[in-house]
């Protein structure tokens, strides 16, 4: 298997170094592609059009130690200077951070008006032409996500061309054209069995088609668009798609106290059926350093988050007389569903094992330290090995797409359309909850939680999104859902940067007294992490983020500015 591994991972590394086609800037867009492809000498075979196309593959987004970070769920020890209100408007773009960089999308293009001169069968041209469109639905819709209305372009640029000066595309129309390139992607990529490994194929197109428009259909219905049903409808249709193909299933060994856990921290991803997509890594060969920040991130769950965890009984905390309050992460613990002690170190959790076979272990949350800001210390995605705390060492393969997503997306598409029945609940919420030994969701003994941060919506979409919550917690959904759902001002609960509960008695029992003694509580004895405020505050502009200025003095047409800003 190692063997085999390794012979992968070198091709995905191959996938993975390939830069992204350069750029001249002479306009508000990049323009001229890299000269590595030299025009019109490229594109006369297969190994050009696969060359070319393997430079978009290291932009597929996976998990990382700041996921979520710019959200609610999250509370890194350094503010978020965009929800903190500190974020200033950029003068030029700033192609690191993607700040109204369009190369990838110039890229794009430039394949499509010319994959077709390769001497080659039209289905070996569409499943390049796929792979291209794959990538460009994904850029233009972070683009939408980041931006709202953007120029929708899909000539080959020069110089000298008109688009240049595009003004800005209404955001449904980019979003159409969007779904029309997720539409050629799933129709044209082969099936998983066919498709050279490391590469993009059907089922892969299927789940960004059912992230994408369900992000956009629900986008359309809570800022009040129209037309957000069909958008929905295409979502339930691609996850039932990939739900039908059989080929997927969530993981599961029958340990409800381990299995979520485990599921993060796996060397091999190749075979779990829960994987759609991953993204793979071997000992120096291509290997990353998620397990070391994780060790030493400063950051940890919030407040808002940790409530959101469900008591054993399938009642949230507010309701349920299974809940032993939050004295004492002991009892915030107790009786509450298994992911809590899986997301975050809880007593008993084995932070690290030394060299010795020595454990190093929790038993009490290590605020104080650089450990965790909060006291819920995230430990989705560490391992507890040495090897992998090893700066730059890590060999843990991480998920592009993984069956869970796809499960939570039908469900919430159903439940949208006025289409979610029981038998939906049971394919879906209830399976989730079953691999972490929760009970099954009964639609018809739902009570709505009287502290829902969402007291306007039915109780049933209510603990869709709670499970969405949870279950994709640290994968970095949470911005855009709160985004889709028009709920991004929960940014300004003052749970949202509060921590762990820290008692008088809890805070006696730390050895090291001066680790704890300059940490700040509220009223209540919850762990201040910005003493100097006591929520963030909203403003509507941070919907969106503002286009560079010098961007809008060199096309006008790209004028107004983002409202707000």
């Amino acid at each position: 298997m190692k063997t085999m591994k390794r012979k992968n991972i070198i091709y995905a590394l191959t996938l993975s170094v390939m830069a992204m086609a350069g750029c001249k800037r002479d306009s508000f867009l990049d323009l001229n592609p890299d000269d590595a492809f030299s025009d019109p000498t490229f594109f006369k075979n297969e190994s050009d059009l696969k060359l070319y196309c393997n430079g978009f593959y290291a932009t597929l987004p996976v998990m990382d130690a700041s996921s979520d970070n710019n959200s609610d769920n999250m509370v890194p020890r350094t503010k978020d200077g965009f929800l903190s209100g500190q974020y200033i408007v950029p003068i030029v773009k700033d192609d690191d951070n993607n700040e109204w960089s369009w190369k990838n999308e110039r890229s794009v293009n430039y394949f499509l008006a010319r994959y077709k001169r390769a001497a080659v069968g039209d289905d070996v041209k569409n499943k390049y032409a796929a792979e291209a469109r794959f990538f460009r639905a994904l850029y233009f819709w972070q683009k939408v996500v980041r931006y709202g209305d953007v120029p929708w372009f899909s000539a080959d640029l020069n110089e000298t061309s008109p688009e240049l000066y595009l003004s800005r595309t209404p955001h449904k129309q980019v979003m159409d054209s969007v779904l029309a390139d997720l539409t050629f992607a799933v129709a044209n990529l082969p099936e998983p069995g066919s498709a050279e490994k490391g590469r993009l194929h059907k089922y892969a197109a299927a789940t960004l088609k059912a992230r994408i428009c369900l992000w956009e259909g629900t986008y359309r219905k809570y800022h009040g668009l129209g037309d957000d049903q069909p958008m929905i409808r295409e979502a339930a249709n691609a996850a039932q798609a990939v739900m039908a193909s059989g080929l997927y299933d969530l993981y599961t060994t029958g340990h409800p106290t381990t299995d979520y856990y485990n599921l993060f921290i796996q060397e091999e991803l190749l075979g779990n059926k829960e994987a759609i997509m991953p993204k793979r890594f071997l000992k120096d060969v291509l290997m990353h350093n998620l397990t070391r920040q994780l060790g030493e991130g400063n950051n940890g769950f919030s407040k808002n988050f940790v409530r959101s965890f469900l008591c054993t009984d399938g009642l949230p905390a507010s309701l349920s007389p299974r809940y032993k309050g939050d004295d004492s992460i002991t009892a915030e613990i107790t009786n509450r569903d298994p992911r809590f002690a899986q997301l975050i170190a809880t007593p008993g959790f084995v932070f690290q094992v030394d060299a010795s076979g020595n454990k190093d272990v929790i038993t009490l949350p290590r605020i104080g330290t650089s450990v965790t800001s909060t006291g819920y210390q995230r430990v989705k995605g560490r391992s507890s090995s040495l090897e992998q705390w090893n700066a730059n060492q890590s060999t843990l393969d991480l998920f592009i797409f993984r069956y869970a997503e796809v499960l939570l997306v039908y469900a919430e598409a159903k439940a949208e359309l006025n289409e979610c029945d029981q038998s939906v609940i049971d394919l879906t919420i209830s399976r989730l909850r079953a691999r972490v030994g929760m009970p099954a969701m009964d639609i018809s003994a739902l009570v709505k939680d009287p502290q829902s941060d969402f007291p306007a919506v039915s109780v049933l979409i209510d603990e869709i999104r709670r499970e969405r919550r949870v279950e994709l917690a640290a994968e970095g959904f949470r911005r855009d859902d709160l985004l889709r759902w028009n709920a991004l001002k929960l940014i300004s609960n003052p749970e949202s940067i509060l921590g762990m509960k820290l008692r008088p008695e809890v805070k006696a029992q730390y050895p090291n007294q001066g680790q704890v003694k300059d940490i700040v509580v509220d009223a209540n004895g919850y762990i201040r992490v910005y003493p100097d405020i006591t929520s963030r505050a909203w403003n509507d502009r941070m919907n969106l983020y503002p286009v560079p200025t010098q961007e809008l003095t060199l096309n006008p047409k790209l004028l107004p500015q983002n409202s707000g800003w």
